[in-house]
C-alpha cells in the first residue's frame, strides 16, 4: 500500500470531536446539549490523545534518528501561541469580572480567587498546570488542561523515540502503566496526566498496528464502510452507556476507531473528506481552545437579562449554569449561533495566532539550519 502523508478522515474527525465538546460545555433548555451523548462528550478528549499519539507515531515512531531541537520547537510553536494568547484572554476576562464586582455585580466566584488566583498563572504558562496536585488542574482556561498533558507528553514521546530499539516496548509499559493508574485510582500522577499519558501511547501502539495490517491486506470499500459504521456505534453506545470504566472503555474504542478511519476508504471516510469536514478539522484546535471565552460571554449577557428583567435566562440547574429564552425553538437557534460564533472566531484565531505562530516556529528551524550549515 501507498505511503500515507496525510489521514484526512481523521482530520475531521478532530474537529467533529471538538464540535462535541463545545456542545458539552453549552447547557441550553430544551436542546440537543441534553442528550446523554453530549453529557459524556468530554470523553472525546481522550480521543484526542489517542489521535495526537497515532499522528506522532507516524511522523516521528519510524525514524532512526531525531533532531531533538527541531522537534521542540515545532512542537511549541504549534501549542504555545494559540495558549499563551488564550490565557492572555482569560486573565482580561478575570479583569473585567473585578470591574463588574467593584460595581456590586457578581460572577458567583470572587475574581482572581480559586481557579483564577494570579499565582495559577505561572503554571499556565509552563503548561505544567494538570501535572500536579499543587496546582489548579483546570485554572483559567479550562479546556487547557489536556493542553498541559499533551505537551510534556510530546517531550516523554521524543525521549522514547531516541531509544530507538527499544521504543515500541516503551509506549507499552507507558500506556500500561497510565491505564493501570487510573483503574486503581492510584494519584502517583493526577487523574488528566493518567489519561492523557495511557491514551497518548495506546495512540502510537495503534499506529503500530496499524503500519504492520496495512502491509498485510488492503480492505475494500465495502469492508471498511461496515466496519467505519460499527466504530460510530460503538462509540455511540460507550458515550450514552453506564460503563464502570467508561474511559477506558472509550480509549479501547477509540484505537480502534483511529485504526479503521486511518485507511481512509469506507463510506464515512468519504464524507468526511468533504471540505465543510475538512474545515472542522483545520479549525479544531482553535475551536476547542476559544469555545469557553465564547460561552463566558453568552452566559453573562444572559445572566444581566436575568438581573436586569428578572425573567430566568441563566438559571442554575444543579451545579450548572443553563440558557433559556423561554421557547425550545429559540433555544436551539441560540446553540445553533453559539456555534457559528465560535467557528467564526475560530477562524481568525487559526489564521491570525495558529498559522503565524507555526510560521515563527518554521522560522526559528530554518535560522538554526542557516547558521549550523558548513
Amino acid at each position: 500500500m501507498q505511503d500515507v502523508t496525510r489521514f484526512h478522515a481523521l482530520d475531521s474527525l478532530r474537529g467533529i470531536c471538538a464540535i462535541a465538546v463545545v456542545l458539552y460545555h453549552t447547557h441550553v433548555v430544551g436542546s440537543i446539549t441534553e442528550w446523554t451523548f453530549f453529557s459524556n462528550a468530554d470523553l472525546f478528549v481522550e480521543f484526542f490523545f489517542v489521535l495526537s499519539g497515532f499522528v506522532m507515531a507516524h511522523a516521528y515512531g519510524g525514524k532512526r534518528q531525531l533532531d531533538l531541537s527541531r522537534f521542540l520547537v515545532s512542537r511549541t510553536f504549534r501549542l504555545l501561541p494559540l495558549h499563551v494568547f488564550m490565557l492572555a484572554v482569560f486573565v482580561g476576562l478575570e479583569c473585567l469580572k473585578y470591574a463588574a464586582y467593584r460595581r456590586g455585580f457578581s460572577f458567583n466566584q470572587t475574581p482572581f480567587t480559586g481557579i483564577y488566583a494570579p499565582s495559577e498563572i505561572l503554571p499556565n504558562l509552563l503548561l505544567l498546570q494538570s501535572w500536579t496536585h499543587l496546582t489548579e488542574n483546570l485554572s483559567f482556561n479550562t479546556a487547557s488542561w489536556s493542553i498541559s498533558i499533551e505537551y510534556w507528553t510530546y517531550i516523554l514521546f521524543a525521549a522514547t523515540v531516541l531509544m530507538a530499539s527499544r521504543r515500541y516496548l516503551l509506549w507499552t509499559v507507558i500506556a500500561l502503566v497510565g491505564f493501570a493508574l487510573l483503574y486503581r485510582q492510584i494519584d502517583v500522577l493526577t487523574v488528566y496526566a493518567q489519561k492523557g499519558v495511557g491514551c497518548f501511547f495506546g495512540g502510537a501502539l495503534a499506529y503500530a498496528f496499524f503500519s504492520r495490517l496495512r502491509g498485510w491486506i488492503a480492505p475494500g470499500f465495502a469492508l471498511l464502510s461496515v466496519l467505519e459504521a460499527l466504530a460510530a456505534i460503538a462509540i455511540w453506545w460507550v458515550l450514552t452507556s453506564d460503563l464502570p470504566q467508561k474511559v477506558l472503555a472509550a480509549s479501547a474504542v477509540f484505537c480502534v476507531t483511529i485504526v479503521l478511519f486511518a485507511f481512509d476508504g469506507g463510506a464515512l471516510s468519504r464524507v468526511l473528506k468533504h471540505e465543510f469536514f475538512a474545515r472542522l478539522g483545520r479549525l479544531s484546535y482553535s475551536i476547542y481552545l476559544t469555545h469557553l471565552a465564547v460561552l463566558f460571554f453568552v452566559i453573562s449577557a444572559f445572566m444581566v437579562v436575568q438581573k436586569k428583567t428578572g425573567f430566568e435566562a441563566a438559571p442554575m440547574l444543579g451545579d450548572i449554569r443553563y440558557l433559556d429564552t423561554g421557547h425550545v425553538w429559540l433555544n436551539n437557534l441560540l446553540l445553533l449561533l453559539i456555534l457559528t460564533v465560535v467557528v467564526t472566531i475560530s477562524t481568525a484565531t487559526y489564521h491570525y495566532v495558529e498559522l503565524r505562530g507555526q510560521s515563527v516556529g518554521r522560522q526559528l528551524v530554518r535560522r538554526r539550519v542557516a547558521t549550523s550549515a558548513p
